[in-house]
Protein backbone atom coordinates (compact mmCIF):
# COMPACT_ATOMS: atom_id res chain seq x y z
CA UNK A 1 0.00 0.00 0.00
CA UNK A 2 1.45 3.41 -0.97
CA UNK A 3 2.10 6.15 1.55
CA UNK A 4 -1.17 8.01 0.92
CA UNK A 5 -3.21 4.82 1.32
CA UNK A 6 -1.34 3.78 4.44
CA UNK A 7 -1.70 7.27 5.89
CA UNK A 8 -5.46 7.29 5.20
CA UNK A 9 -5.91 3.91 6.86
CA UNK A 10 -3.79 4.82 9.88
CA UNK A 11 -5.56 8.17 10.32
CA UNK A 12 -9.00 6.54 10.14
CA UNK A 13 -8.08 3.92 12.71
CA UNK A 14 -6.62 6.51 15.08
CA UNK A 15 -9.65 8.78 14.72
CA UNK A 16 -11.88 5.82 15.59
CA UNK A 17 -9.73 5.02 18.59
CA UNK A 18 -9.78 8.65 19.78
CA UNK A 19 -13.57 8.81 19.35
CA UNK A 20 -13.92 5.69 21.49
CA UNK A 21 -11.64 7.10 24.20
CA UNK A 22 -13.52 10.41 24.34
CA UNK A 23 -17.02 8.91 24.16
CA UNK A 24 -17.31 7.76 27.84
CA UNK A 25 -16.17 11.15 29.17
CA UNK A 26 -18.37 13.22 26.85
CA UNK A 27 -21.43 11.04 27.42
CA UNK A 28 -20.84 11.07 31.20
CA UNK A 29 -21.20 14.86 31.17
CA UNK A 30 -24.30 14.61 29.00
CA UNK A 31 -25.82 12.02 31.34
CA UNK A 32 -25.12 14.27 34.37
CA UNK A 33 -26.80 17.20 32.64
CA UNK A 34 -29.80 15.04 31.71
CA UNK A 35 -30.22 13.19 35.02
CA UNK A 36 -29.42 15.87 37.61
CA UNK A 37 -29.22 19.20 35.79
CA UNK A 38 -29.62 21.24 38.98
CA UNK A 39 -26.40 19.72 40.39
CA UNK A 40 -24.40 19.90 37.16
CA UNK A 41 -21.62 22.02 38.69
CA UNK A 42 -21.54 20.36 42.12
CA UNK A 43 -19.99 16.96 41.42
CA UNK A 44 -16.66 16.17 43.02
CA UNK A 45 -13.49 14.64 41.59
CA UNK A 46 -14.88 11.10 41.79
CA UNK A 47 -16.78 11.68 38.54
CA UNK A 48 -13.68 12.99 36.82
CA UNK A 49 -11.79 9.93 38.05
CA UNK A 50 -14.53 7.61 36.74
CA UNK A 51 -14.42 9.33 33.34
CA UNK A 52 -10.63 9.08 33.13
CA UNK A 53 -10.63 5.44 34.24
CA UNK A 54 -13.33 4.51 31.73
CA UNK A 55 -11.44 6.14 28.86
CA UNK A 56 -8.22 4.39 29.86
CA UNK A 57 -9.95 1.01 30.11
CA UNK A 58 -11.73 1.49 26.79
CA UNK A 59 -8.42 2.23 25.08
CA UNK A 60 -6.90 -1.01 26.38
CA UNK A 61 -9.87 -3.41 26.32
CA UNK A 62 -10.99 -2.39 22.83
CA UNK A 63 -7.44 -2.79 21.54
CA UNK A 64 -7.13 -6.22 23.19
CA UNK A 65 -10.29 -7.38 21.41
CA UNK A 66 -8.82 -6.31 18.03
CA UNK A 67 -11.56 -3.76 17.35
CA UNK A 68 -9.29 -1.49 15.33
CA UNK A 69 -8.69 -3.01 11.90
CA UNK A 70 -10.14 -2.07 8.54
CA UNK A 71 -11.57 -5.56 7.97
CA UNK A 72 -13.24 -5.59 11.39
CA UNK A 73 -14.60 -2.03 11.20
CA UNK A 74 -16.03 -2.58 7.71
CA UNK A 75 -18.79 -4.77 9.18
CA UNK A 76 -21.02 -3.08 11.77
CA UNK A 77 -22.88 -6.29 12.77
CA UNK A 78 -19.52 -7.96 13.44
CA UNK A 79 -18.50 -5.04 15.66
CA UNK A 80 -21.71 -4.55 17.67
CA UNK A 81 -21.43 -7.77 19.69
CA UNK A 82 -17.75 -7.28 20.48
CA UNK A 83 -18.21 -3.61 21.38
CA UNK A 84 -21.10 -4.50 23.69
CA UNK A 85 -19.01 -7.14 25.44
CA UNK A 86 -16.02 -4.79 25.73
CA UNK A 87 -17.99 -1.83 27.12
CA UNK A 88 -19.90 -4.11 29.53
CA UNK A 89 -16.58 -5.47 30.77
CA UNK A 90 -15.24 -1.94 31.28
CA UNK A 91 -18.31 -0.90 33.28
CA UNK A 92 -18.17 -4.11 35.33
CA UNK A 93 -14.57 -3.34 36.27
CA UNK A 94 -15.53 0.21 37.28
CA UNK A 95 -18.45 -1.03 39.39
CA UNK A 96 -16.17 -3.56 41.10
CA UNK A 97 -13.61 -0.83 41.82
CA UNK A 98 -16.36 1.43 43.21
CA UNK A 99 -17.53 -1.31 45.58
CA UNK A 100 -14.01 -2.07 46.76
CA UNK A 101 -13.28 1.61 47.45
CA UNK A 102 -16.74 2.08 49.01
CA UNK A 103 -17.75 4.96 46.77
CA UNK A 104 -20.48 3.21 44.77
CA UNK A 105 -23.20 5.03 46.74
CA UNK A 106 -21.92 8.34 45.38
CA UNK A 107 -23.01 7.46 41.83
CA UNK A 108 -26.80 7.46 41.15
CA UNK A 109 -28.00 4.25 39.47
CA UNK A 110 -30.09 6.20 36.98
CA UNK A 111 -27.06 8.15 35.87
CA UNK A 112 -24.97 4.97 35.56
CA UNK A 113 -27.61 3.23 33.42
CA UNK A 114 -27.98 6.30 31.21
CA UNK A 115 -24.21 6.53 30.89
CA UNK A 116 -23.91 2.85 29.88
CA UNK A 117 -26.71 2.95 27.28
CA UNK A 118 -25.79 6.31 25.73
CA UNK A 119 -22.07 5.46 25.53
CA UNK A 120 -22.83 2.11 23.88
CA UNK A 121 -25.02 3.94 21.40
CA UNK A 122 -22.16 6.37 20.76
CA UNK A 123 -19.73 3.53 20.06
CA UNK A 124 -22.17 1.96 17.58
CA UNK A 125 -22.89 5.30 15.90
CA UNK A 126 -19.15 5.84 15.38
CA UNK A 127 -18.91 2.44 13.73
CA UNK A 128 -21.74 3.16 11.31
CA UNK A 129 -19.92 6.32 10.24
CA UNK A 130 -16.54 4.54 9.94
CA UNK A 131 -18.07 1.62 8.00
CA UNK A 132 -19.58 4.12 5.55
CA UNK A 133 -16.22 5.82 5.07
CA UNK A 134 -14.48 2.47 4.52
CA UNK A 135 -17.10 1.43 1.96
CA UNK A 136 -16.61 4.66 -0.02
CA UNK A 137 -12.82 4.41 0.17
CA UNK A 138 -12.89 0.81 -1.06
CA UNK A 139 -15.11 1.76 -3.99
CA UNK A 140 -12.68 4.53 -4.95
CA UNK A 141 -9.64 2.24 -4.53
CA UNK A 142 -8.23 4.28 -1.68
CA UNK A 143 -7.80 1.17 0.51
CA UNK A 144 -7.16 -1.36 -2.25
CA UNK A 145 -3.88 -3.29 -2.10
CA UNK A 146 -2.14 -4.09 -5.39
CA UNK A 147 -0.92 -7.71 -5.45
CA UNK A 148 1.39 -9.47 -7.90
CA UNK A 149 1.38 -13.26 -8.19
CA UNK A 150 4.48 -15.31 -9.03
CA UNK A 151 3.46 -18.61 -10.61
CA UNK A 152 1.47 -19.16 -13.81
CA UNK A 153 0.90 -22.86 -13.17
CA UNK A 154 -1.85 -24.72 -11.27
CA UNK A 155 -0.79 -23.20 -7.92
CA UNK A 156 -1.07 -19.65 -9.21
CA UNK A 157 -4.40 -20.40 -10.87
CA UNK A 158 -5.74 -21.96 -7.67
CA UNK A 159 -4.62 -18.95 -5.64
CA UNK A 160 -6.36 -16.51 -7.98
CA UNK A 161 -9.53 -18.63 -7.99
CA UNK A 162 -9.49 -18.79 -4.19
CA UNK A 163 -9.08 -15.01 -3.89
CA UNK A 164 -11.89 -14.44 -6.37
CA UNK A 165 -14.22 -16.78 -4.48
CA UNK A 166 -13.36 -15.03 -1.21
CA UNK A 167 -14.69 -11.86 -2.79
CA UNK A 168 -12.37 -9.42 -1.02
CA UNK A 169 -12.74 -5.80 -2.16
CA UNK A 170 -9.57 -4.62 -0.44
CA UNK A 171 -7.08 -6.04 -2.97
CA UNK A 172 -6.47 -6.09 -6.73
CA UNK A 173 -4.31 -8.59 -8.61
CA UNK A 174 -2.20 -6.53 -11.00
CA UNK A 175 -0.54 -9.41 -12.83
CA UNK A 176 0.99 -12.86 -12.91
CA UNK A 177 4.74 -13.43 -13.40
CA UNK A 178 6.64 -16.66 -14.03
CA UNK A 179 10.20 -17.48 -15.17
CA UNK A 180 8.73 -20.10 -17.47
CA UNK A 181 6.49 -17.53 -19.17
CA UNK A 182 9.04 -16.75 -21.89
CA UNK A 183 6.34 -16.63 -24.53
CA UNK A 184 3.09 -14.69 -24.44
CA UNK A 185 0.49 -16.50 -22.36
CA UNK A 186 -3.28 -16.21 -22.09
CA UNK A 187 -4.63 -14.34 -19.02
CA UNK A 188 -5.28 -16.49 -15.96
CA UNK A 189 -8.81 -15.99 -14.66
CA UNK A 190 -8.78 -12.61 -16.37
CA UNK A 191 -5.44 -11.56 -14.84
CA UNK A 192 -2.72 -10.75 -17.43
CA UNK A 193 0.56 -12.68 -17.44
CA UNK A 194 3.16 -9.89 -17.55
CA UNK A 195 6.41 -11.82 -17.93
CA UNK A 196 9.22 -13.28 -15.83
CA UNK A 197 10.43 -12.56 -12.31
CA UNK A 198 12.93 -10.05 -13.75
CA UNK A 199 10.00 -8.33 -15.44
CA UNK A 200 8.25 -8.25 -12.04
CA UNK A 201 11.26 -6.52 -10.46
CA UNK A 202 11.20 -3.87 -13.19
CA UNK A 203 7.41 -3.58 -12.96
CA UNK A 204 7.57 -3.04 -9.19
CA UNK A 205 10.07 -0.21 -9.65
CA UNK A 206 7.83 1.58 -12.12
CA UNK A 207 4.39 0.74 -10.69
CA UNK A 208 2.90 0.53 -7.25
CA UNK A 209 2.82 -3.02 -5.77
CA UNK A 210 1.82 -3.61 -2.14
CA UNK A 211 2.50 -7.33 -1.95
CA UNK A 212 4.01 -10.19 -3.94
CA UNK A 213 2.63 -13.70 -3.41
CA UNK A 214 4.75 -16.64 -4.61
CA UNK A 215 2.42 -19.49 -5.65
CA UNK A 216 4.68 -22.39 -6.54
CA UNK A 217 4.82 -26.05 -5.38
CA UNK A 218 6.76 -26.33 -2.14
CA UNK A 219 8.45 -29.47 -3.46
CA UNK A 220 10.36 -27.23 -5.88
CA UNK A 221 12.43 -25.92 -2.97
CA UNK A 222 15.44 -24.72 -4.98
CA UNK A 223 13.26 -22.85 -7.46
CA UNK A 224 11.19 -21.20 -4.71
CA UNK A 225 14.26 -20.13 -2.70
CA UNK A 226 15.95 -18.81 -5.84
CA UNK A 227 12.95 -16.62 -6.66
CA UNK A 228 12.66 -15.37 -3.07
CA UNK A 229 16.34 -14.35 -3.02
CA UNK A 230 15.83 -12.31 -6.19
CA UNK A 231 12.74 -10.61 -4.76
CA UNK A 232 14.34 -9.71 -1.41
CA UNK A 233 15.85 -6.58 -2.92
CA UNK A 234 12.36 -5.07 -3.33
CA UNK A 235 10.93 -3.00 -0.41
CA UNK A 236 7.66 -4.92 -0.73
CA UNK A 237 5.85 -7.50 1.43
CA UNK A 238 6.69 -10.98 0.10
CA UNK A 239 4.37 -13.89 0.94
CA UNK A 240 4.47 -17.62 0.15
CA UNK A 241 1.10 -19.12 -0.82
CA UNK A 242 0.13 -22.54 0.59
CA UNK A 243 0.74 -25.70 -1.37
CA UNK A 244 -2.26 -27.41 -2.98
CA UNK A 245 -3.54 -29.07 0.20
CA UNK A 246 -3.25 -25.71 1.95
CA UNK A 247 -6.13 -24.33 -0.10
CA UNK A 248 -8.39 -27.02 1.36
CA UNK A 249 -7.26 -25.96 4.83
CA UNK A 250 -7.43 -22.20 4.24
CA UNK A 251 -9.99 -21.83 7.06
CA UNK A 252 -7.56 -23.22 9.64
CA UNK A 253 -5.70 -21.05 12.11
CA UNK A 254 -2.11 -21.75 13.06
CA UNK A 255 -0.08 -22.09 16.23
CA UNK A 256 3.60 -22.51 17.05
CA UNK A 257 5.33 -25.71 18.06
CA UNK A 258 8.91 -25.02 19.10
CA UNK A 259 8.88 -21.77 17.06
CA UNK A 260 7.65 -23.73 14.03
CA UNK A 261 4.25 -22.57 12.66
CA UNK A 262 1.80 -25.47 12.32
CA UNK A 263 -1.76 -25.50 10.95
CA UNK A 264 -4.52 -26.25 13.45
CA UNK A 265 -6.42 -28.67 11.23
CA UNK A 266 -8.65 -30.13 13.96
CA UNK A 267 -9.11 -29.18 17.59
CA UNK A 268 -10.34 -31.54 20.26
CA UNK A 269 -14.10 -30.87 20.08
CA UNK A 270 -14.78 -30.79 23.83
CA UNK A 271 -12.38 -29.86 26.61
CA UNK A 272 -12.23 -31.87 29.82
CA UNK A 273 -14.45 -29.32 31.58
CA UNK A 274 -17.05 -29.49 28.81
CA UNK A 275 -16.95 -33.29 28.79
CA UNK A 276 -17.63 -33.34 32.53
CA UNK A 277 -20.48 -30.84 32.15
CA UNK A 278 -22.03 -32.85 29.33
CA UNK A 279 -21.72 -36.08 31.33
CA UNK A 280 -23.48 -34.50 34.31
CA UNK A 281 -26.22 -33.33 31.93
CA UNK A 282 -26.55 -36.84 30.45
CA UNK A 283 -26.79 -38.67 33.77
CA UNK A 284 -29.16 -36.18 35.39
CA UNK A 285 -31.59 -35.92 32.49
CA UNK A 286 -31.43 -39.63 31.61
CA UNK A 287 -32.48 -40.58 35.17
CA UNK A 288 -35.34 -38.05 35.07
CA UNK A 289 -36.51 -39.29 31.67
CA UNK A 290 -36.39 -42.94 32.75
CA UNK A 291 -38.50 -42.07 35.78
CA UNK A 292 -40.98 -40.07 33.68
CA UNK A 293 -41.29 -42.59 30.84
CA UNK A 294 -41.17 -45.83 32.86
CA UNK A 295 -45.00 -46.37 32.59
CA UNK A 296 -44.83 -45.86 28.80
CA UNK A 297 -41.85 -48.20 28.51
CA UNK A 298 -43.66 -50.89 30.53
CA UNK A 299 -46.80 -50.55 28.39
CA UNK A 300 -44.68 -50.71 25.22
CA UNK A 301 -42.95 -53.90 26.38
CA UNK A 302 -46.32 -55.56 27.02
CA UNK A 303 -47.71 -54.41 23.65
CA UNK A 304 -44.68 -55.75 21.74
CA UNK A 305 -44.95 -59.12 23.46
CA UNK A 306 -48.67 -59.42 22.69
CA UNK A 307 -48.31 -58.21 19.08
CA UNK A 308 -45.65 -60.63 17.75
CA UNK A 309 -43.33 -63.35 18.93
CA UNK A 310 -39.72 -62.55 19.74
CA UNK A 311 -37.73 -60.50 22.26
CA UNK A 312 -38.98 -57.13 23.53
CA UNK A 313 -35.65 -55.39 23.03
CA UNK A 314 -33.48 -55.36 19.94
CA UNK A 315 -29.71 -54.80 20.13
CA UNK A 316 -27.81 -53.52 17.09
CA UNK A 317 -24.13 -52.79 16.49
CA UNK A 318 -23.46 -49.22 15.43
CA UNK A 319 -20.54 -46.82 15.20
CA UNK A 320 -19.92 -44.74 18.32
CA UNK A 321 -17.32 -42.40 19.77
CA UNK A 322 -13.86 -42.65 18.17
CA UNK A 323 -15.39 -44.83 15.42
CA UNK A 324 -15.64 -47.75 17.86
CA UNK A 325 -18.52 -50.21 17.66
CA UNK A 326 -21.18 -50.01 20.35
CA UNK A 327 -24.33 -51.98 21.12
CA UNK A 328 -27.42 -49.77 20.84
CA UNK A 329 -30.69 -50.82 22.52
CA UNK A 330 -34.14 -50.29 21.00
CA UNK A 331 -37.63 -51.63 21.45
CA UNK A 332 -38.17 -54.26 18.74
CA UNK A 333 -40.29 -52.74 16.00
CA UNK A 334 -39.76 -55.40 13.30
CA UNK A 335 -40.80 -59.00 13.07
CA UNK A 336 -38.19 -61.14 14.81
CA UNK A 337 -37.10 -62.89 11.59
CA UNK A 338 -36.33 -59.52 9.94
CA UNK A 339 -34.16 -58.14 12.73
CA UNK A 340 -30.55 -57.89 11.54
CA UNK A 341 -27.45 -56.63 13.28
CA UNK A 342 -26.17 -55.25 9.97
CA UNK A 343 -28.84 -53.39 8.01
CA UNK A 344 -27.69 -52.23 4.57
CA UNK A 345 -31.36 -51.66 3.60
CA UNK A 346 -32.96 -48.87 5.62
CA UNK A 347 -36.55 -48.88 6.78
CA UNK A 348 -38.83 -47.04 4.35
CA UNK A 349 -42.43 -45.90 4.30
CA UNK A 350 -44.95 -48.79 4.60
CA UNK A 351 -42.09 -51.24 5.12
CA UNK A 352 -43.60 -54.76 5.44
CA UNK A 353 -40.96 -55.72 8.02
CA UNK A 354 -42.52 -53.38 10.61
CA UNK A 355 -45.10 -54.74 13.06
CA UNK A 356 -48.33 -52.93 13.97
CA UNK A 357 -46.94 -51.83 17.33
CA UNK A 358 -43.61 -51.10 15.70
CA UNK A 359 -45.19 -48.64 13.29
CA UNK A 360 -46.59 -46.61 16.20
CA UNK A 361 -43.51 -46.64 18.40
CA UNK A 362 -41.25 -45.67 15.49
CA UNK A 363 -43.49 -42.76 14.52
CA UNK A 364 -43.48 -41.48 18.12
CA UNK A 365 -39.79 -42.40 18.72
CA UNK A 366 -40.78 -44.55 21.71
CA UNK A 367 -38.62 -47.32 20.21
CA UNK A 368 -35.53 -45.20 21.04
CA UNK A 369 -36.25 -44.90 24.80
CA UNK A 370 -34.12 -47.94 25.82
CA UNK A 371 -31.11 -45.95 24.60
CA UNK A 372 -31.40 -44.03 27.86
CA UNK A 373 -29.58 -47.04 29.32
CA UNK A 374 -26.85 -46.49 26.72
CA UNK A 375 -26.59 -42.91 27.97
CA UNK A 376 -26.29 -44.01 31.59
CA UNK A 377 -23.69 -46.59 30.56
CA UNK A 378 -21.62 -43.91 28.84
CA UNK A 379 -21.65 -45.20 25.26
CA UNK A 380 -24.13 -42.53 24.12
CA UNK A 381 -25.18 -39.01 25.01
CA UNK A 382 -28.62 -37.42 25.06
CA UNK A 383 -27.60 -35.05 22.27
CA UNK A 384 -25.15 -35.84 19.50
CA UNK A 385 -24.94 -37.26 15.97
CA UNK A 386 -27.33 -40.17 15.60
CA UNK A 387 -25.46 -43.52 15.33
CA UNK A 388 -25.97 -45.33 12.05
CA UNK A 389 -26.06 -49.11 11.55
CA UNK A 390 -22.90 -50.63 10.09
CA UNK A 391 -22.68 -50.88 6.29
CA UNK A 392 -25.70 -48.64 5.70
CA UNK A 393 -25.81 -47.28 2.16
CA UNK A 394 -27.32 -44.39 0.25
CA UNK A 395 -27.75 -44.86 -3.50
CA UNK A 396 -25.80 -48.11 -3.06
CA UNK A 397 -22.77 -46.21 -1.65
CA UNK A 398 -21.56 -46.63 1.93
CA UNK A 399 -22.11 -43.50 4.03
CA UNK A 400 -18.40 -43.16 4.79
CA UNK A 401 -17.61 -43.31 1.07
CA UNK A 402 -20.40 -40.93 0.06
CA UNK A 403 -19.27 -38.10 2.35
CA UNK A 404 -15.56 -37.48 2.97
CA UNK A 405 -16.20 -35.83 6.38
CA UNK A 406 -18.44 -38.65 7.59
CA UNK A 407 -15.92 -40.08 10.10
CA UNK A 408 -15.67 -36.67 11.82
CA UNK A 409 -19.13 -37.34 13.31
CA UNK A 410 -17.51 -39.85 15.62
CA UNK A 411 -15.36 -37.27 17.42
CA UNK A 412 -18.11 -37.05 20.06
CA UNK A 413 -20.51 -39.61 21.51
CA UNK A 414 -23.59 -40.37 19.41
CA UNK A 415 -26.91 -39.11 20.75
CA UNK A 416 -30.59 -39.97 21.09
CA UNK A 417 -31.33 -36.78 19.21
CA UNK A 418 -29.23 -34.27 17.33
CA UNK A 419 -29.04 -31.00 15.45
CA UNK A 420 -29.74 -32.77 12.14
CA UNK A 421 -32.90 -34.45 13.46
CA UNK A 422 -34.50 -31.25 14.78
CA UNK A 423 -33.71 -29.46 11.51
CA UNK A 424 -35.68 -31.85 9.34
CA UNK A 425 -33.02 -34.49 8.59
CA UNK A 426 -34.66 -37.29 10.50
CA UNK A 427 -35.58 -40.74 9.23
CA UNK A 428 -34.50 -42.50 6.06
CA UNK A 429 -31.27 -41.33 4.40
CA UNK A 430 -31.69 -42.99 1.01
CA UNK A 431 -29.82 -40.38 -1.04
CA UNK A 432 -26.29 -39.03 -0.87
CA UNK A 433 -27.66 -35.49 -0.56
CA UNK A 434 -29.59 -36.47 2.58
CA UNK A 435 -26.61 -38.03 4.30
CA UNK A 436 -24.44 -35.07 3.28
CA UNK A 437 -26.90 -32.60 4.81
CA UNK A 438 -27.11 -34.71 7.95
CA UNK A 439 -23.31 -34.78 8.26
CA UNK A 440 -23.14 -31.01 7.73
CA UNK A 441 -25.55 -30.48 10.64
CA UNK A 442 -23.69 -32.96 12.84
CA UNK A 443 -20.38 -31.20 12.22
CA UNK A 444 -21.97 -27.84 13.00
CA UNK A 445 -23.12 -29.23 16.34
CA UNK A 446 -19.67 -30.59 17.17
CA UNK A 447 -17.93 -27.32 16.28
CA UNK A 448 -20.44 -25.13 18.16
CA UNK A 449 -21.29 -27.24 21.21
CA UNK A 450 -22.59 -25.54 24.30
CA UNK A 451 -24.93 -26.51 27.12
CA UNK A 452 -27.47 -23.99 25.80
CA UNK A 453 -27.34 -25.61 22.35
CA UNK A 454 -28.03 -29.01 23.94
CA UNK A 455 -31.02 -27.59 25.82
CA UNK A 456 -32.30 -25.96 22.62
CA UNK A 457 -32.06 -29.27 20.74
CA UNK A 458 -33.81 -31.15 23.54
CA UNK A 459 -36.71 -28.68 23.50
CA UNK A 460 -36.89 -28.75 19.69
CA UNK A 461 -36.93 -32.56 19.82
CA UNK A 462 -40.27 -32.48 21.66
CA UNK A 463 -41.82 -30.51 18.79
CA UNK A 464 -40.16 -32.73 16.18
CA UNK A 465 -41.48 -35.93 17.79
CA UNK A 466 -45.02 -34.52 18.08
CA UNK A 467 -44.99 -33.70 14.37
CA UNK A 468 -43.84 -37.23 13.52
CA UNK A 469 -42.41 -36.10 10.20
CA UNK A 470 -40.10 -38.55 8.34
CA UNK A 471 -40.51 -41.16 11.10
CA UNK A 472 -41.61 -44.58 9.85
Amino acid sequence: MDKSKAYSETKLLWLTRIADILAPAVVAWAAIAAWLPQHFHQFDDQYFLAMAASSLLVANVFHALNLYSIRSLSSVPRQIGRVTVAWTAVLALLIAAAFVTKVSANFPRGWAILWYVWTLGGFIAVRFVVAGVIARWMESGRLTRDIAVVGAGPHGRRLIQHLREAGGADYRIVGVFDDRAQREMEPIEGVPVRGTVDDLIEYARGHHVDQIVVALPWAAELRVMGILKRLWELPIDIRLAPDMIGFRLAHCSYSELGNVPVLNVFDKPLSEDKLLLKRIEDIGLALLLLLAFSPIMLATAIAIKLDSHGPILFRQTRYGFNNQRIQVWKFRSMYADDCRDIAPVQVGRDDPRITRVGRFIRRTSIDELPQLFNVLGGSMSLVGPRPHPIDTKAENVLFEEAVAEYAARHRVKPGLTGWAQVNGWRGETDTIEKIRRRVDHDLYYIENWSLLLDIKIELMTIVTVLRGKNAY
